[in-house]
């Protein structure tokens, strides 16, 4: 299965790079920064914790999760009527039926620039419209995604909150927000608002006491020297490369290094 949004960050890529990243485990899967949840659809765990701090992304997944027939009937209504003009009435909507908000965030997801979620000082979405026009696409079953989510427990929470929960046995994936100039170990500067250096830390020291538990750790970061510094004493490091597309501009999209580090090595041997 592959997700239903375009995701900043999306590990898609991974999935297909490395697709038994996800090793067998007894217990639960939880991830607390879901996203466009490429890694939760790609291993399809029968029970599992989902998190993020995205009120909207936790209550699109829950109206799929409830009544994905009603989610996919109006977003064909939006892919009949999709134009320029209907695109920003749209967005300027504020519906409050769940169904109703989930086809709006799916819509504007598939057919805004470059399927990046943003929002102004108000909470208002606005990023501008993009090249895409497809709004349902062929392969969509969102019955699929509302079957596999009958097993998920969706939440918007804390990431310490969601990791206190794990036990020996459970599996984290984890994949923070981080943005750096890639490959040259800086941090841009509106990196603090998506996810400061004070996250981070906290982050690592979580993630530290969950292993101490017993459950299985595998997450991706920034290949950047003072992230890798956090992990190195409790977790085994690698580097994965893959092409960055978020740019808009072809020189922006280039190869760029992320972190890998897990925890798996060091449970085996105890």
């Amino acid at each position: 299965m592959k997700p239903f949004l375009k995701w900043a960050g999306g590990k898609r890529w991974l999935t297909q790079q490395q697709p038994k990243i996800i090793p067998p485990h007894k217990g639960l899967y939880i991830e607390p920064f879901l996203g466009g949840g490429a890694m939760f659809f790609h291993f399809k765990p029968s029970s599992a914790i989902l998190c993020d701090s995205n009120a909207q992304l936790i209550e699109c997944y829950q109206a799929i999760k409830d009544d994905w027939d009603t989610v996919f009937q109006l977003l064909k209504q939006h892919h009949r009527k999709h134009s320029n003009d209907y695109y920003y009435r749209i967005r300027s909507t504020f519906p409050r039926n769940l169904q109703a908000k989930a086809a709006k965030f799916i819509y504007l997801n598939r057919t805004c620039w470059n399927g990046l979620y943003r929002v102004n000082k108000m909470g208002q979405f606005n990023v501008p419209i993009g090249t895409k026009s497809s709004v349902v696409f062929k392969d969509d079953d969102f019955e699929k995604v509302s079957k596999l989510l009958k097993g998920a427990d969706l939440r918007v929470a804390d990431f310490e909150e969601v990791i206190s929960l794990s036990t020996e046995g459970d599996l984290i994936y984890i994949d923070p927000p981080y943005t750096v100039r890639h490959n040259n170990n800086s941090f841009i500067k509106y990196n603090e608002v998506l996810f400061s250096w004070l996250d981070q830390e906290r982050l690592a020291k979580t993630l530290v006491g969950a292993s101490e538990r017993g459950t299985l750790i595998i997450g991706s970061n920034a290949y950047q020297d003072s992230v890798k510094a956090l992990y190195k004493d409790s977790f085994t490091l690698s580097r994965l490369s893959r092409q960055s597309v978020i740019s808009g501009k072809r020189k922006g999209r280039s190869v760029v290094d992320e972190l890998l580090f897990s925890n798996l090595s060091y449970r085996a041997a105890l």
